[in-house]
């Protein structure tokens, strides 16, 4: 029965688990109030004897319990971005702290003064507690402006039937500063909880984001590189091309020397695009790995790599196939990971080139990119074509370890 919320709760992401951490905080401070309006009925019962007070508190402290958790589901999706009833709640939830209180207050026995053990102070601190679970949730969905208004608002509209039910007004005042303060340490606290879990989520986009751009990047590159390229030699092409035309019509010789030309600049712009293409579709072993140091830096992902001294001298074929595992496992790590440390070594075993790749921040539960992906499998086609494998062996429970090797 345990066995499935927790291999979800392996499953998550950092953001899902610090959501979920101050989701759960949150309803937690709901359910304070449940304990202590139970208290406090008890104590009214035994000291004051009055128990339709603690009748009354206990069914109005379930319903502002069961009100509250769902107010405060409703604010903390409102506060991150996600559509949510949030002002039905509040409202319900505010409606409900104040009439408890009023009910609670003019129910409970009344303060002469004569009493050695009066019921009122009891039935204050229910109320407090009914005003307080009506402060956290709109303290995280309103503005704090708004927040703190109702702050002040709520115990002041406490206060007449703490008058009405005979508690002074010494005593009284001192309930609603008391009552305000505690509702604005409440609302700080909340909106503190929330405004770390929408912290989270950023950094989370941000990350995804900076893989894109890498990747736009790159292909940024490739384009400018091919404009460099042709957009010199296709302006040649075009201006010889329009003079050996008019030099045909003339009936000129030279003609046929633009036209040669113009092939000549042709066979010399296929070869220069062969080598733009080959030099993206080929990667460099060393140059690969210093490009993948400062991108995992860049995201905050200590990388160490260890090529050894005789990385240089591998056969190019196989530092290009080699480049290309380093430069998808960096894709990967950055897409698939929340990693803090990358490791990547290279040796020579058994006659041939093995390349390991490690990274820790991985879920237990693995995605479709751990092992299966179409990067792996593209990868698996390029090593298979140099008669090289790809293997994924099993890792230590939150990392990932990848082996890639080519027979020199």
């Amino acid at each position: 029965m345990v066995r499935g919320p927790v291999r979800r709760w392996k499953g998550y992401g950092k953001p899902q688990r610090a959501e979920l951490y101050f989701r759960w905080s949150l309803y937690l401070v709901a359910c304070i109030g449940l304990p202590v309006n139970l208290l406090a009925s008890v104590s009214s019962v035994q000291i004051a004897d009055s128990a339709s007070v603690a009748r009354t508190a206990l069914v109005l402290s379930l319903a502002s319990i069961l009100v509250t958790l769902r107010a405060y589901r409703t604010s903390l999706d409102h506060y991150l971005g996600r559509p949510s009833t949030y002002r039905r709640w509040l409202t319900v939830n505010a409606v409900l702290a104040v009439a408890g209180s009023w009910a609670v207050l003019l129910l409970g026995p009344s303060s002469d003064g004569m009493s050695p053990h009066p019921g009122p102070p009891f039935t204050m601190v229910i109320a407090a507690a009914l005003v307080g679970g009506a402060a956290g949730p709109a303290g995280v969905s309103l503005p704090l402006r708004w927040a703190f208004v109702g702050a002040v608002a709520a115990p002041l509209a406490v206060a007449p039937p703490m008058l009405l039910a005979g508690i002074g007004p010494g005593v009284t005042t001192g309930w609603v500063v008391g009552a305000i303060f505690g509702t604005l340490v409440l609302i700080g606290s909340c909106r503190s909880a929330a405004w770390v879990t929408a912290v989270v989520w950023e950094l989370d986009a941000a990350r995804e984001a900076q893989s894109r751009l890498a990747v736009a990047e790159e292909r940024l590159r490739f384009s400018r590189d091919l404009h460099d390229v042709m957009g010199r030699n296709l302006t040649t092409i075009a201006l010889k091309s329009e003079l050996a035309v008019q030099l045909a019509r003339r009936g000129r010789p030279e003609a046929a020397e633009q036209m040669s030309e113009v092939q000549r600049i042709a066979q010399e712009s296929q070869r220069e695009v062969r080598d733009v293409v080959r030099g993206y579709r080929t990667a460099d072993l060393r140059a690969e790995a210093i490009g993948a140091r400062a991108v995992l830096r860049s995201a905050d992902i200590a990388c160490e790599i260890d090529l050894g001294e005789n990385a240089d001298g591998l056969p190019l074929p196989v530092q290009s196939v080699l480049g290309w595992v380093i430069r998808e496992a960096t894709t990967n790590v950055l897409r698939h990971s929340e990693a803090a440390h990358c490791r990547i070594r290279l040796r020579r075993e058994h006659g041939r080139a093995v390349l390991e790749l490690e990274n820790d921040g991985v879920p237990e539960v693995p995605s479709p990119s751990q092992g299966a992906g179409t990067g792996l499998r593209g990868l698996r086609e390029r090593l298979a074509a140099h008669d090289g494998e790809l293997t994924v062996p099993t890792a230590v429970p939150g990392t990932f370890r990848m082996l890639a090797a080519v027979p020199l």
